[in-house]
């Protein structure tokens, strides 16, 4: 299934809808009289779920054939999604809170992942090399900080962690790195520190660097960080297959949740991490709702920090 979308672009992550035409090829899509279904996703562990939702049949069992497509990040693949290049995506909050208050009909249809709520265990920080002078969250204020795509969820609650240990975030200087490369730029001594998720916290763990802040914990008890969206379009034109995407999606949230072993399993098939990383590495949290206070709380760092073009509507966003 595909929709395509025209679109008049305002800014770099200022998109209008303007056109639309839905191609739907319904059963005929995939094999077996399966729904094809493309989905966009980042090769970090959050996304561990749904290949594990396809590994367990929870999918198939819904009559949907899912093609997945990896991408540097939440920012790259909102715009695949109102193109019509994915049919659902994944992507961070603060991505999605930024293209709905530039006027992108875009529903969160369901949730992807969350913070374990715990410093010290939780599967997102700030590293460091081991030998950094950086220590706590206040000395990173004139540091040079990486961060997968810029102003977005990683540098707003990076700059929460700080503001939080009482520094001034206002000299952080925030440069753009994909999480792969990341842990071979920080080693270089190219960043002083770089935000990361899992595995390449581990990663870095396993070179000697170590954390200096938890930013996820900083910015919201529960923090959920993530979610699967469509756009608005596709949500009320196929409300049947909105919902059983959803659904699946609910028992591949449990199923890691209960699994965690098996998490750490399929990271390895669409990651290259070896084996002593990811039994190594701290599991996020896999809920199956979305905390919607700790959503507000994103949209108000973001405000604050001046990334939207106008307010985001929180309700409009969330199922």
């Amino acid at each position: 299934m595909r929709r395509t979308l025209a679109l008049a672009s305002m800014s770099a992550l200022a998109l209008a809808l303007a056109a639309t035409t839905a191609a739907c090829g319904g059963e005929e899509d995939g094999a077996g009289g399966a729904d094809a279904v493309s989905v966009g996703v980042i090769p970090i562990v959050d996304v561990a779920p749904i290949y594990l939702g396809i590994e367990q049949g929870f999918f198939a069992a819904r009559d949907i054939e899912l093609e997945l497509t990896a991408a540097q990040g939440g920012a790259a693949i909102v715009p695949g999604v109102a193109a019509g290049e994915f049919d659902f995506g994944f992507s961070n909050i603060t991505s999605l809170l930024l293209a709905q208050s530039s006027g992108l009909p875009i529903e969160i249809v369901a949730n992807g992942v969350a913070s374990t709520g715990v410093a010290g265990e939780d599967f997102g920080a700030v590293m460091v090399p081991a030998d950094s002078p950086i220590q706590t969250a206040a000395d990173l204020a004139d540091a040079t900080v990486a961060v997968n795509t810029l102003n977005n969820i990683g540098d707003t609650t990076v700059r929460e962690s700080v503001r939080i240990d009482g520094g001034d975030p206002t000299g952080i200087g925030f440069t753009e790195i994909a999480f792969p490369d990341m842990p071979a730029q920080l080693s270089a001594g190219n960043v002083d520190a770089a935000w990361v998720v899992e595995p390449f916290k581990s990663l870095i763990e396993a070179e000697g660097g170590r954390p200096v802040a938890w930013n996820y914990v900083d910015a919201a008890p529960d923090l959920t960080v993530a979610a699967y969206f469509a756009t608005s379009q596709l949500v009320q034109e196929d409300p049947d297959l909105v919902q059983r995407f959803a659904d699946a999606i609910a028992e591949s949230l449990q199923y890691a949740t209960d699994n965690p072993e098996a998490v750490r399993d399929i990271l390895g098939t669409y990651t290259d991490i070896s084996p002593e990383i990811r039994a190594a590495l701290t599991l996020p949290a896999f809920p199956a709702a979305v905390n919607k206070d700790s959503v507000e709380r994103l949209a108000e760092l973001g405000e604050a920090d001046g990334i939207f073009e106008n307010p985001p509507d929180v309700d409009a966003l969330l199922p």
